[in-house]
């Protein structure tokens, strides 16, 4: 499982001494744990899935961090925070392209906006970005 290389990867920053790279680890590993209480109250099991969903959602906090910090003239935490997107970028599936995602949407019977996008949300959540799909249904 993915928490499972994040978190050997954790113990390796720490022999390391890799401040950056432990803070990143620690916040996911915190999301990740928070997400699992969650699930279990409902007697679901976490996956793989729920991880990537975690690691995306992070990833666009990183980006919004990193802008405010350009704003404010911080190159530093700025570098630091792209380093960050960088380590939790290697935990993400590969995202599929516009070729592919066209190619999937001419093999569905229904063509509609949302049955194209109940399609994907069910079967690639993780390895497509949504806002893509739906320019290219829309196209």
């Amino acid at each position: 499982m993915i928490i499972d290389e994040i978190k050997k990867d954790n113990i390796q920053a720490m022999k390391d001494h890799d401040a950056v790279a432990r803070a990143i680890y620690g916040v996911v590993m915190n999301k990740v744990l928070l997400n699992s209480i969650e699930l279990k109250k409902d007697g679901k099991a976490q996956t793989d899935n729920d991880v990537v969903q975690i690691l995306q959602k992070t990833m666009k906090e990183l980006v919004e961090e990193k802008e405010n910090y350009i704003k404010v003239g911080n190159k530093t935490e700025a570098d630091n925070i792209e380093k960050q997107k960088t380590i939790l970028e290697k935990y993400m599936p590969k995202m599929l392209s516009e070729a592919e995602i066209k190619a999937i949407i001419d093999t569905l019977p229904d063509k509609s906006l949302p049955s194209i996008m109940k399609h994907f949300k069910a079967e690639y959540a993780g390895k497509v970005d949504m806002g893509l799909v739906n320019k290219i249904a829309r196209g």
